[in-house]
């Protein structure tokens, strides 16, 4: 309301020149010079009490008495988008476009503002038509290329969103290498779900050429050694994670103990976890490793390993997983108090997500490369911390 407001005190000098210039204007009868001072302060009227709708559509009637305020035509169309008016802004962005006597600049930028419009109102191919004339005349190619990359990554176009993001890179002088990257591996992922290994791998390695830090296209690129046979290759793309970004780490204990599992070399999966436990603060890592130890040196032994943890690194997984181990060996009252503990515990867990956005805040049960809140890629983390991981 208070920007609509500072908006309408800003339009009031142009529409008191208009008055003004209908008013002196030799070719226009002095009636109408009254009518439109009688729309003025109609209008100022409406301001002052705070009636911006009506205010609005008294101004327009003003503007489109004269042809040349195009302006203030794009203000209101603007202020049209915000309040979320597209129809109205369409329209008077669409009029604007009509008229033979814009300059280019002029017409240029009512064909972005419009495109802006389509946007809004999902009619992305439309606007995309739009974007692509403003790169054809040469004007706003910054505003184009940026609206275009919107596009196709909404329409999953991963190759023209490739295209247009290099071009935006070179236009505005801003990164988009790792954007870039998950491009790829989208790419690489839809290949994979059409069989295409070859093709898989190509786009892959695209991504890492892109960014040598992108966790997905390793833990990808792992994948595809691991369903081919390639075992030792696969156990080396999963590990190149802890140099290229740890917090992906959780990802890759499963399919590393799956590849350890067909090399029959448990224990050097075990010696790695080790490793990463005392070098990374993660819950998973942890736990995996105490049911190893379960496994393999009993139950005993794996809820000490835990417990001299969490001194360290309290964790609610931990001292659920704990509490797991203890309960298997009491008997009685404390075997009861621990059984309702533990499903207290489970239901904690199961209520609190396990990654979250470190842009928008989005919360999620699974890990998605580009959030679905606010469409940044790489925003999506595990959670850290005593009672989220």
């Amino acid at each position: 309301m208070q920007d609509e407001l500072m908006f309408l005190w800003l339009l009031l000098p142009v529409a008191f020149l208009i008055g003004w210039y209908i008013g002196n204007s030799s070719k226009i009868k002095s009636k109408v010079s009254k009518n439109i001072s009688l729309e003025y302060f109609k209008g100022l009227n409406f301001v002052l009490n705070e009636q911006p709708d009506k205010a609005i559509e008294v101004f327009i009637k003003m503007v489109e008495v004269d042809n040349d305020t195009v302006d203030t035509h794009l203000a209101l169309g603007n202020l049209f988008r915000r309040r979320g008016e597209v129809d109205r802004a369409i329209r008077i962005h669409q009029n604007l476009i009509a008229r033979t006597t814009l300059s280019e600049t002029e017409r240029a930028h009512a064909l972005l503002e419009l495109g802006m419009d389509y946007m809004r109102s999902g009619l992305l191919d439309r606007a995309e038509k739009l974007f692509l004339e403003l790169l054809d005349i040469g004007f706003y190619l910054k505003e184009a290329h940026f609206n275009l990359l919107e596009i196709y990554q909404q329409e999953k176009d991963w190759e023209n969103a490739i295209v247009i993001a290099k071009k935006y890179e070179t236009i505005s002088k801003v990164s988009l290498s790792s954007t870039i990257a998950q491009f790829f591996c989208e790419l690489a992922d839809d290949e994979l779900g059409k069989g295409q290994v070859k093709k898989a791998k190509e786009k892959i390695q695209n991504a890492i050429d892109s960014n040598s830090k992108c966790a997905r296209a390793s833990i990808l690129q792992a994948k595809i050694y691991q369903l081919s046979g390639e075992t030792k290759l696969a156990i080396k793309c999963y590990k190149r994670l802890e140099s290229q970004d740890s917090d992906y780490i959780t990802e890759i204990i499963s399919p590393l103990f799956d590849c350890y599992m067909i090399l029959g070399d448990i224990n050097s999966f075990i010696d790695y976890l080790k490793k990463l436990s005392n070098s990374h603060k993660n819950t998973n890592i942890i736990i995996a490793l105490a049911e190893l130890i379960a496994e393999y040196k009993g139950e005993d032994i794996a809820a000490n390993f835990i417990f001299e943890k969490l001194e360290n690194e309290p964790s609610v997984l931990g001292i659920d997983k704990l509490i797991e181990y203890v309960l298997n060996k009491s008997e009685g009252s404390t075997h009861d108090y621990l059984k309702i503990i533990k499903k207290l515990m489970g239901k904690l867990i199961e209520k609190k997500p396990t990654y979250k956005c470190n842009n928008c805040g989005f919360d999620a049960k699974i890990l998605h490369w580009q959030c679905p809140g606010c469409k940044h890629w790489e925003s999506i983390r595990p959670i850290f911390g005593v009672i989220s991981e």
